[in-house]
């Protein structure tokens, strides 16, 4: 998404795009927020940035993922994501987040997180069928993890 883009969900002004009703959530606007504080911080970080899930057959964007920021010194970055209601469960999420963690893999990210809250059970199967593995949890969240060089989170 470019910065245009990420203002207009903040704003709710959808211009020429097709958002699905739900769209944006709360979700998306708080990854909007982050995107933008990531600019004016750091600049922009794309390609490592803020994308819309966009349903193949209409074009319709029903969701958000992306990256909270560039790698950290040791090449690990944090994703988010998000669906409106109506398609959740119907394997999309899935397929997203395969895609951008194949796409972090090739910009040579070494390693992705993610958490979700501990009640967020579909949350969890997208991140295992992504590929990605519980590491811990605490009160709220849990936490999981894949990496590419060798370690798994787990002291490994």
């Amino acid at each position: 998404m470019t910065v245009a883009e990420v203002e207009q969900v903040l704003t709710g002004e959808r211009g020429e795009a097709r958002w699905a009703p739900g769209y944006p959530g709360v979700g998306d606007v708080n990854a909007a927020r982050r995107f933008l504080d990531t600019c004016a911080e750091n600049g922009d970080p794309q390609p490592l940035g803020s994308y819309e899930i966009r349903r193949r057959e209409d074009g319709w964007v029903i969701g958000g993922l992306g990256f909270h920021g560039v790698p950290d010194r040791t090449g690990t970055v944090t994703i988010g994501y998000g669906l409106v209601p109506s398609v959740r469960g119907q394997g999309y999420a899935s397929e997203a987040v395969r895609a951008l963690l194949a796409f972090a893999r090739s910009r040579g990210v070494a390693a992705v997180e993610g958490d979700t809250d501990l009640g967020n059970v579909g949350s969890q199967r997208v991140m295992v069928a992504a590929g990605m593995r519980l590491v811990r949890e605490d009160e709220q969240l849990k936490y999981y993890r894949i990496s590419w060089d060798g370690l798994d989170g787990l002291g490994g």
